[in-house]
């Protein structure tokens, strides 16, 4: 019966999303708000043929594999679920997720499994956040009582499930300073300047949102996006946040009236600064790659994670300089530029043609010869055609979006059969569904798990395809 009430229920496990795992009666409960090892007592809210769906009433015992959460937001703003879990206890379930996807999804043995790569930083790893500004901020329980708090401003994020609520964040430990310092001064300076916060169901407003990027070599980009272009308030603004913050290396703007806050499409223009910052990775033989992120360009949020993971693909790639490489799903083309020059030649497709613009550019700034990158559907591009013209990959590397590769990928990557597959996933539940399809053929010699975002129930995983 619905909203019947499971009582003493223990938390065994975490799911992919951050919910931890009841088993009661028999039945798998998915739970907001514990940590494995809590006791309490649940009501069931929703029912599906396999599992439920729960909301907790009270925790009777606490689990000793909590700890104290270090933001004040948290358990209201979602973004970091499991602060409150043990990090050492946070990479032994990624690591049991990876390995379970393999086992129970693609029943793909696994040569060898190492451990999970933790994180340089547990807080403070994050090179991009954007925030919203809200006209009316959304408010916690204990806030409802007095009606000051009604159709008050917010900057900060949305909350879980809501479009159009917005939490105003006044600390976040995802990103180093000055990102803190400068959302809440802008927030401050707006709200006393009377500039108005954007209101997404009126669809009216000035402010709309704003993104701070930081890189390794100490550059700052800041991006406001307004929602409808006044001259006179934009300029107040940004010459305010210019003077406050001289350390801004690219203060840029946006004019973004559509109903949605998606801008990639949009132009963006330079207040001060340079158009773009510069981020650095390093390849083990101390090779240094510079890469330019403009506002709209895609760039792992993680950058010394990033840079971590990209040395393993390139170790397991075990390049010998004559290969011909194909990276599939390249994005702004770190991958494809990671790796070469230890290939013959690096074929780089992308669907999206603003990533591909991007990583044109940063091979030119690296002077990289060998590259060359593609924009188009991924099933369609993978031709014959293609193939005769570029040469048939000895390797391919694929790090796909979350939903993993078409069955139509997976199918031309099998025809093309190259000697390797570096398959790199977000995603280690539809990575071994996509390994399963090609388990005939390749087997998986290696497995290496990275955790990209801490606090949080993700995990990066690249498997090494090797053919039988």
């Amino acid at each position: 019966m619905l909203h019947e009430i499971a009582e003493n229920a223990e938390a065994i496990d975490t799911g992919e999303d951050g919910n931890s795992v009841v088993r009661h009666n028999e039945r798998v409960i998915f739970v907001k708000g514990l940590v494995p090892g809590d006791i309490a007592d649940i009501k069931i809210v929703k029912k599906k043929k396999k599992y439920a769906m729960g909301r907790v009433i009270q925790i009777k015992t606490l689990s000793p594999l909590r700890v104290k959460p270090a933001c004040k937001h948290f358990g209201t703003c979602g973004g970091c679920k499991w602060q409150n879990l043990d990090y050492e206890k946070q990479i032994a379930f990624k690591q049991k997720h990876v390995e379970d996807a393999f086992e129970r999804i693609g029943h793909i043995e696994v040569g060898e499994k190492f451990p999970i790569v933790r994180s340089e930083n547990i807080y403070h790893y994050r090179n991009k956040l954007e925030f919203t500004f809200s006209a009316k901020r959304w408010l916690a329980h204990e806030e409802m009582g007095d009606t000051a708090n009604f159709n008050q401003p917010g900057l900060g994020f949305h909350i879980p499930g809501f479009f159009d609520k917005v939490l105003d964040i006044q600390e976040c430990h995802l990103q180093p300073e000055p990102s803190n310092t400068i959302r809440n001064e802008v927030r401050e300076f707006t709200v006393k300047e009377n500039m108005p916060y954007f209101d997404l169901n009126a669809q009216e407003g000035f402010l709309r949102n704003i993104m701070v990027r930081n890189t390794t070599t100490g550059e700052i980009m800041v991006v406001v996006v307004f929602f409808k272009d006044d001259k006179k308030m934009r300029d107040k603004l940004l010459k305010h946040i210019s003077e406050k913050f001289p350390q801004i290396t690219s203060l840029q703007y946006i004019i973004n009236p559509k109903k949605n806050d998606t801008f990639s499409d949009l132009p963006s223009v330079t207040y001060s600064g340079k158009e773009y910052i510069t981020e650095q990775l390093i390849k083990k033989n101390g090779e240094v790659l510079n890469f330019r992120i403009s506002p709209q360009s895609f760039f792992q949020t993680n950058t010394a994670q990033a840079n971590a993971l990209y040395q393993k693909v390139s170790e397991y790639a075990g390049l010998k300089g004559n290969e011909i490489v194909y990276d599939l799903y390249t994005g702004c083309g770190t991958i494809a530029s990671f790796l070469a020059s230890e290939a013959k030649s690096v074929v780089g497709i992308e669907y999206v043609e603003q990533a591909v613009t991007d990583a044109k550019v940063n091979a030119e700034l690296n002077k990289i010869k060998n590259v060359e990158f593609f924009a188009g559907d991924m099933q369609k591009m993978l031709s014959e055609e293609f193939c005769r013209h570029h040469g048939i990959p000895n390797v391919i590397v694929t790090d796909p979006p979350r939903i993993g590769m078409h069955p139509d990928v997976v199918a031309a990557i099998l025809k093309m059969a190259p000697e390797k597959i570096v398959y790199v996933s977000c995603n280690p539940s539809t990575q071994a569904r996509d390994i399963a399809l090609m388990k005939d053929k390749y087997k998986v010699t290696k497995m290496q798990p990275f955790d990209m975002f801490p606090h949080t129930s993700h995990v990066e995983n690249i498997a090494l395809l090797v053919r039988n």
